[in-house]
């Protein structure tokens, strides 16, 4: 399936980027909505999860954000990249919450540890106990990311905003990556979010939908980046349940919700702080529609999103239908995959056994051309001190 009016940055690119979740915010469980102990997003077992990944060949690992009980995003981040070998971490930023060339000065810090395996996840929610308006969320998000790209590509930041004004030398902020620095990811459905993403992000990162509406999402970003004379890469944020046959794939999705009291679920839905977003809503319009087993397209299951916000479904399948729905995805142009399961540790452990040896994959900083081989002459690597 591919559609013309879909522009894609990495459409000649053969395969994708293939990530895995790190639920680092109280988001793991074998029964959605019952909270086993041995399931804590605490160190061991996040980070036990990130490095398995690490090692069975995922290129990408996203690294959440929100005020929930779990690990601070950039300080589980920062613990953990020493230990890794090949894959990226997708950072999430919440925008406003930390002094822009501080967040610089960090982000620099994490690349060079990472030498240069570092994505970043923009969000642009409200910070946790502070209600701005939709329009003043996106406009300091645009003023962070503008200053970002000054910091990681002039000599001096010399901004003039509504929300910050600053000038000052770049030399402490310097990333490892080069041309343009570490690469923005995005998800927003908003007109705002929109311009946002197609002004100045890298990948716009889309959850769950059936496939015309993905289509007409990407069609609608094409036509918005090139407003602004610019493509983008997409990405899909998307849940996992891969067995032998479709009756123990189904039987396993049906499991994790056995246990679950629709009450509880909704007040769990309600706690995130993106609960009342476009996004959330549009997820919630797919499970009405959904079939009474949860299912609004040919092994694409809505159940996931009875007890979580956000990315609300999974796909479910034999390892040939899991694999023939990703490759009608590619066709699409789709270049970015972001998996999770429940418990993610096994579910890393199964689709890696099952699908992902089948995949071709790639990193997405290095086929941008922003890893540079030699040691850049930044004042964290090979530059001169100052």
């Amino acid at each position: 399936m591919t559609n013309d009016t879909i522009q894609v940055r990495s459409r000649a690119q053969a395969g994708a980027e293939v990530a895995w979740f790190a639920p680092i915010c109280n988001g793991d469980d074998a029964f959605l909505g019952h909270l086993d102990p041995k399931y804590k997003s605490n160190w061991e077992n996040a980070s036990k999860i990130l490095l398995t990944a690490d090692r069975l060949g995922y290129r990408n690992i996203l690294c959440p954000s929100s005020y929930l009980v779990g690990q601070d995003t950039m300080t589980f981040a920062s613990a953990v990249a020493p230990l890794t070998q090949q894959i990226n971490l997708l950072t999430a930023i919440r925008c406003g919450e930390v002094h822009p060339p501080m967040l610089a000065r960090a982000l620099a810090t994490l690349d060079h540890i990472l030498k240069g395996r570092l994505t970043i996840n923009i969000i642009s929610s409200n910070l946790p106990g502070v209600n701005m308006s939709s329009e003043d969320r996106y406009q300091r998000s645009r003023e962070v990311i503008e200053i970002l790209k000054q910091a990681w590509t002039q000599d001096q930041i010399d901004f003039q905003g509504q929300f910050y004004q600053l000038q000052l030398d770049t030399a402490p902020v310097k990333p490892y990556q080069q041309n343009g620095g570490p690469l923005l990811y995005f998800g927003g459905y908003s007109p705002a979010g929109v311009a946002l993403c197609a002004e100045h992000c890298d990948v716009y990162l889309m959850w769950p939908e059936t496939e015309q509406k993905l289509a007409t999402l990407m069609s609608t970003m094409s036509q918005k980046a090139a407003t602004y004379g610019r493509t983008v890469d997409f990405g899909l944020r998307i849940h996992m349940i891969v067995r032998e046959t479709e009756t123990e794939a189904r039987d396993y999705a049906a499991q994790l919700i056995s246990k679950l009291d629709l009450d509880k679920g909704k007040a769990i839905r309600e706690k995130a702080l993106d609960a009342q977003s476009y996004g959330v809503a549009r997820q919630t319009e797919m499970r009405n529609s959904a079939d009474d087993a949860f299912f609004v397209e040919d092994n694409l299951w809505t159940g996931i999103g009875l007890a979580r916000s956000g990315c609300g479904a999974a796909l479910v399948g034999t390892p040939d239908q899991i694999l023939a729905k990703l490759r009608r995805y590619l066709d699409l142009g789709i270049r970015s995959f972001i998996f999770s399961g429940y418990p993610h540790l096994q579910e890393c452990e199964l689709f890696a056994k099952y699908v992902l040896p089948q995949l071709e994959t790639f990193s997405m900083p290095i086929i941008q051309g922003r890893i540079p081989k030699d040691e850049p002459l930044t004042p964290l690597a090979a530059g001169k001190r100052k």
